[in-house]
């Protein structure tokens, strides 16, 4: 995954694609007594694997830019894509159409939150919303007084936690949790996002920098992650089928997205016979299976459930500034099975 990051960067600029990038690393904050405790002790567990230098890779990029850059890179190459084109159903060696039945000897499915939307998959990986907002620019006295000139990812320990950066034109772009999930895996394809939310979002915002109270939210926006039962990515094939699948990435997609790709083309090529490097087929995630998600009603009020205790846990621990972890937040892992 440090790797992935390092691929994606040198990538882009092989293909002139310009996407923002800058690999400024990543910066974790502890808010409170628990979260720092929480960032110790996931520090001593990072140090236990053999890690010694994680803040380094992470990098801020602009994700529409990097995908029409990717897009006109491989249009180049003599690749059709095939937009407003949704597939319904996916069979072996079948990916089903309005328009046709496409006939291919792999189909791999890459749908990440979209994939509930194909027949028989409803229940397969959550699609979990994610919001954003982003302030106008800010002024030069204004990031004086804040700081962050590396222009690192930002993120923080809390429970329901929030992400953010420092955009290439000067604004903060900071997201979290709103509605998490809507009942029946249904998605929102016109990512609109909800005033609530985008003032839960800015009440983040000016808990981290009180100086930016008047600060003018310009944007908003939301879409949808891919949430497996166990909370971990997969990259599988089946052999007799041609069936594959990458997806599963919580949040955490953009590099992921490139190593579970280069993992799925070495399961590929390793079932046809082709030469290729191999050296993805044996990473944990490779043809790892995951249980389906509960039906419903279960599963919209496990999830509902999850965050409203998640978000108590986080204001408990604010408000009374203990050092350990609330019981409601570790009751919560182990209901959904982030232990």
């Amino acid at each position: 995954m440090n790797d992935t990051v390092d691929e994606v960067v040198r990538t882009a600029a092989a293909e002139s694609t310009e996407a923002d990038i800058h690999q400024g690393g990543v910066l974790e904050v502890a808010y409170t007594p628990a979260q720092l405790a929480r960032l110790k002790a996931f520090h001593e567990t990072e140090l236990s694997y053999g890690e010694k230098d994680r803040t380094l890779h992470g990098a801020r990029l602009h994700p529409v830019k990097l995908v029409k850059g990717l897009a006109r890179t491989v249009e180049a190459l003599g690749v059709t894509i095939h937009e407003s084109t949704p597939v319904t159903e996916i069979r072996p060696k079948h990916a089903v159409t309005p328009y046709g039945t496409v006939r291919a000897p792999y189909v791999l499915r890459c749908t990440e939150g979209f994939t509930a939307s194909l027949k028989g998959q409803r229940r397969t990986w959550l699609p979990m919303n994610s919001s954003m907002i982003a302030t106008e620019p800010l002024t030069p006295a204004q990031w004086e007084s804040i700081g962050w000139e590396g222009r690192e990812t930002l993120g923080d320990m809390a429970h329901a936690y929030m992400y953010a950066q420092r955009t290439a034109d000067d604004r903060i772009a900071l997201g979290g949790r709103g509605v998490p999930y809507r009942y029946g895996s249904k998605t929102d394809n016109d990512g609109r996002t909800q005033p609530a939310t985008i003032e839960a979002l800015h009440a983040i915002l000016t808990r981290f920098f009180p100086q930016l109270t008047g600060v003018r939210v310009t944007h908003a926006w939301s879409g949808v992650l891919g949430v497996p039962r166990d909370w971990c990515a997969t990259v599988t094939l089946d052999r007799a089928t041609g069936l594959g699948w990458a997806g599963g990435y919580v949040g955490s997609g953009v590099a992921t997205a490139n190593l579970a790709a280069r993992t799925l083309r070495d399961l590929v090529q390793q079932d046809s016979g082709q030469a290729g490097p191999a050296d993805f087929t044996t990473l944990p995630w490779a043809n790892h299976k995951v249980r389906k998600w509960e039906p419903e009603p279960f599963r919209w009020l496990g999830v509902h459930g999850m965050y409203a205790t998640y978000h108590a846990a986080d204001h408990r621990e604010r408000t009374t500034h203990t050092t350990t972890s609330s019981r409601l937040a570790r009751w919560a892992d182990v209901l959904t099975g982030r232990h």
